[in-house]
């Protein structure tokens, strides 16, 4: 089936919507009005993934996504195995007027992997890894999951960069830039993206690389899902692990500002094998953390070390007078899925981040306090120290064009769908504009909430974001794909 040769998608797996029956489009909300549309095409049983809508069995699981407060409700889940469903879904999308939301690990933090009433094209079907360990590349299904990226590219000691959560997809995280454990040494997920398979909006099938389509690729490295649904990514490999000598200290609340100061002294002047992180949550109960402070607002401040070469000493690194220090090696992969428990599907989450400069003592003490008086136990602010391999990358080298910050911080509320979300998301706000005092611009594209077009164009900055116009004009100049960090054509 060539690459938008097939008009719209039939049914498959016993769903009721075959060639020429009608599929209703049942409203989002109440009070909306009911479409209906007519599925028709010569070959239904060309496509290979299957088609759901509201009234299919498995409808409801496979519309919801890892935020909660994203409860849409698509009118047609196409659950794509290949690139020729990604075409057919467009295609029908576009010919029935319907609005467009891609998936693939499901985790967009605004929830825009989903819609209400228009098409879902679900990618999380399409999860194989191929690693060639002498080329030291993988080929990637846009479905793949950091977990399992990680498991197939440790099977031979190599890895990329790759997100902070295991459950998190390779395609948001690559293609809004990808912050991860290894991107001091060895940059971001999205400056080791070699090349890719892209579904045009039009129903063509690209290959794609510096060499054919350079443009594209310079977009597809931070530009997020704005030119095309891309369903395949290679990318270059790195020796890691498989075992990563790691620290971590436990601060109590109340000597946590200290802390953080040092914390970030000790990144300003860290080597690039060096990667440190802070987190102020509620303590778990972890062999690390002594009993009295479980269950209390704590600051975490951990320490990797990503190199073959023997590490300094990485207690030092993270401890401050009255921490508790656990130092020792620790599975990469396991390092990789510390953040799960703290980040499980189901719950509502808001979120803000914004680059900094550096850390005062004064925000320091806000965000101290502001980790006090978390809106829900879930809570959590999160330091990312940047630099190294990130910061040596010339700024116009990609579209991820903030690389000159030696900080990221991120604020997650989370809270059990159905709670008021006013104070949580009122908290979030109150931790964001904490940091602006040291901020150095504008926000992480992959953290962004629904903050509006200002805040998009700021997080890429006038010039980059009128090359993405550009770009976006030649690739997608309807703007079928929307429900995005949105860069508008030209």
């Amino acid at each position: 089936m060539a690459g938008g040769a097939v008009d719209t998608p039939g049914a498959r797996d016993g769903d009721t919507a075959g060639a020429g029956a009608s599929v209703p489009l049942t409203p989002a909300r109440p009070g909306t009005t009911v479409r209906e549309v007519t599925v028709t095409t010569d070959a239904p049983a060309a496509l290979r993934g299957e088609v759901l809508h509201p009234h299919s069995a498995g409808y409801d699981e496979a519309r919801r996504i890892w935020n909660a407060a994203a409860d849409r409700r698509p009118a047609v889940i196409v659950r794509a195995r290949a690139p020729e469903d990604v075409a057919a879904a467009l295609l029908f999308a576009q010919r029935h007027d319907l609005e467009v939301a891609v998936r693939g690990g499901g985790h967009s933090i605004p929830g825009h992997s989903t819609c209400d009433g228009g098409v879902m094209i679900d990618l999380s079907p399409m999860r194989d890894v191929v690693v060639d360990p002498v080329a030291r590349t993988a080929e990637a299904g846009a479905g793949v999951l950091w977990g399992g990226m990680d498991a197939a590219t440790q099977a031979h000691g190599l890895a990329v960069t790759g997100g902070e959560i295991s459950h998190t997809g390779i395609a948001g995280l690559t293609l809004g830039g990808g912050i991860g454990l290894l991107k001091r040494r060895f940059g971001l997920t999205c400056d080791n993206l070699l090349g890719v398979r892209m579904v045009t909006v039009d129903g063509r099938i690209v290959d794609a690389d510096d060499a054919s389509e350079p443009e594209l690729m310079w977009a597809l490295r931070g530009g997020g899902g704005n030119f095309g649904v891309v369903a395949r990514f290679t990318y270059r490999l790195h020796r890691v692990g498989p075992m990563i000598p790691t620290a971590t200290a436990v601060h109590a609340l109340d000597t946590a500002a200290d802390a953080l100061v040092r914390f970030a002294r000790v990144c300003a002047a860290a080597p690039d094998a060096l990667t440190l992180w802070a987190v102020m949550l509620v303590a778990p109960p972890a062999p690390m953390v002594p009993p009295h402070l479980v269950g209390r607002p704590v600051l975490l401040v951990n320490a990797a070390w990503i190199s073959e070469a023997p590490p300094p000493d990485l207690a030092e690194a993270v401890g401050a007078p009255g921490a508790a220090v656990h130092a020792g090696d620790m599975p990469y992969v396991a390092i990789q899925s510390l953040a799960d428990p703290f980040a499980p599907p189901g719950r509502a989450n808001q979120a803000r981040s914004e680059w900094m400069s550096g850390l005062s003592a004064a925000t320091a003490a806000d965000l101290v306090a502001l980790a006090g008086a978390r809106s829900s136990p879930h809570g959590q602010i999160v330091l990312h120290q940047m630099g190294g391999a990130v910061a040596r990358v010339p700024r116009d080298a990609t579209a991820f064009s903030r690389r000159d910050a030696a900080l990221m911080m991120l604020a997650n509320a989370a809270w059990t769908p159905g709670e008021d979300p006013a104070p949580h998301r009122a908290w979030v706000q109150r931790v964001w504009e904490a940091v602006l005092p040291d901020s150095a611009g504008g926000a992480y594209v992959n953290h962004l909430a629904d903050e509006g077009d200002a805040r998009v164009r700021a997080a890429y900055g006038a010039e980059t974001y009128a090359r993405l116009a550009r770009v976006k004009a030649r690739w997608d100049p309807d703007n079928v794909l929307r429900r995005n960090q949105n860069v508008r054509p030209a």
